[in-house]
């Protein structure tokens, strides 16, 4: 029997019930994007403060045994104890000066063999860049501000490309790899906040070096980064004053400064060197901060397992007007989708794959390029599936929706294996079961 959706108004809600879809955009509450059980009294109260009426699963709703063998809540009480007692600050909404509405003007496909030539010279660059700063040399910042323009125009074109080729590229520094993506995230951001071509250029150059203090920290200590103690942590905190003080007198303009001195500042003034708060905090900084924060939570690392971007997205989320600024948290997550690209997925019909792109309309549908069958087993030739497309106008039960994020190196998920510039697009349902 499939799964059909009821609509039920709040305060008819009953603990067991599996809730898959609200009244409302699921970014402007506190509840897991992927849909949740209600599991107690402190849930339902949640949700009648937050919605008139929800869609309940109605198949899902007889696992309410998982509720009797005494799982954890999924998100019980945690709308009355958000950000657990830190102090929150609330700005007035934020206001761009004359955005720039920008067209997607290519397809993926096509700009992915820029993306790739892109990503080949921002290596050399940023390898040569970190490997003179050990040295004593002198870097060559005009390499690098020619490489972000590049990328700053690639991210305009098509936002999706270079993230993709960013995320599922192998690196052995995660350095490299945590500066590069830190701009990718920061520019796919700001092009929807509507930052001008040479604010984007600014937050992009200042994204790439804010790392650049690390280059001066103890190797052993980088590699420990996120399991050090206190002492080491006094130290560590020391990168942003060190970055500030290598690129001081280097020609950089005040904005790109800016980010590599505050990228690590919060809203409520919890961040470092300098505790500043709110609107102490350059936009452009707030930007790059939150875009660090979120690969810090996924980029891979030898010491630790990393967050799933889903998991990721709930988290920052939670962290709106405590150590990020509300718009910029929703604007970020509204840029970057539910799923963003890169992120490994599970469908609701047992198959795998890697999320390509995501509909602005349609965020909880993203295009998934799959890779198992609904086994696990690898396929031959990866498909693309735009779930958005094909769910238009389908019955709930009929639909193909994302039921989990997968851990990142999750077996079977390699997408190197596949070109997606040769990946077939059309598809039947048929063939998809059929793998």
């Amino acid at each position: 029997m499939g799964v059909q959706q009821k609509k039920v108004a709040v305060h008819d809600l009953e603990v067991g019930m599996f809730v898959s879809d609200l009244d409302r955009p699921w970014h402007q509450t506190p509840f897991p994007i992927q849909g949740f059980h209600i599991r107690s009294q402190d849930d339902m109260r949640a949700l009648v403060s937050h919605c008139k009426w929800v869609m309940v699963d109605v198949a899902e709703a007889r696992e309410s045994r998982e509720v009797k063998a005494g799982n954890k809540p999924v998100f019980g009480k945690s709308s009355n104890r958000r950000g657990g007692g830190r102090e929150q600050l609330q700005l007035p909404p934020l206001s761009i000066r004359e955005p720039v509405s920008y067209r997607t003007d290519t397809s993926i496909k096509k700009e992915m063999k820029t993306s790739k030539r892109l990503l080949d010279d921002v290596e050399v660059a940023l390898d040569s860049l970190f490997e003179a700063l050990r040295s004593g040399g002198v870097a060559d910042l005009k390499a690098i501000a020619t490489i972000t323009s590049k990328m700053v125009s690639s991210v305009i074109r098509q936002p999706d490309a270079l993230l993709w080729i960013s995320r599922t590229r192998a690196h052995d520094s995660y350095l490299y790899r945590h500066a590069l993506n830190t701009a990718v995230w920061a520019l796919v951001c700001g092009r929807h906040l509507g930052l001008n071509e040479g604010l984007l250029n600014h937050l992009g150059l200042g994204c790439l070096l804010s790392q650049v203090g690390k280059t001066a920290l103890p190797a052993d200590m980088l590699a420990r980064e996120g399991q050090l103690s206190a002492q080491e942590y006094v130290t560590y905190r020391g990168y942003v004053n060190l970055g500030a003080h290598i690129l001081d007198g280097s020609g950089l303009s005040r904005a790109v400064l800016s980010v590599v001195q505050g990228h690590r500042e919060r809203h409520n003034g919890s961040g470092f060197p300098e505790g500043v708060r709110g609107d102490r905090i350059p936009l452009l900084a707030k930007v790059a901060g939150i875009a660090e924060f979120f690969e810090s939570l996924i980029g891979p690392r030898d010491h630790a397992e990393p967050m799933t971007p889903a998991k990721a997205v709930t988290l920052l989320y939670e962290m709106r007007n405590i150590e990020f600024q509300e718009d910029l948290v929703e604007s970020f997550i509204q840029a970057i989708g539910i799923y963003p690209t890169g992120s490994l997925v599970e469908l609701t019909d047992g198959q795998r794959g890697i999320v390509v792109s995501h509909s602005p309309q349609r965020r909880l549908w993203p295009q998934v390029m799959v890779m198992t069958d609904n086994t696990a087993r690898p396929l031959k030739t990866a498909k693309i599936i735009d779930l958005a497309r094909y769910n238009e106008g389908k019955e709930a039960a009929e639909t193909i929706r994302i039921r989990d994020c997968l851990p990142h190196g999750t077996e079977g998920l390699d997408p190197s294996h596949y070109d997606l510039a040769g990946v077939e697009s059309r598809w039947s349902l048929s063939r998809l079961i059929s793998g």
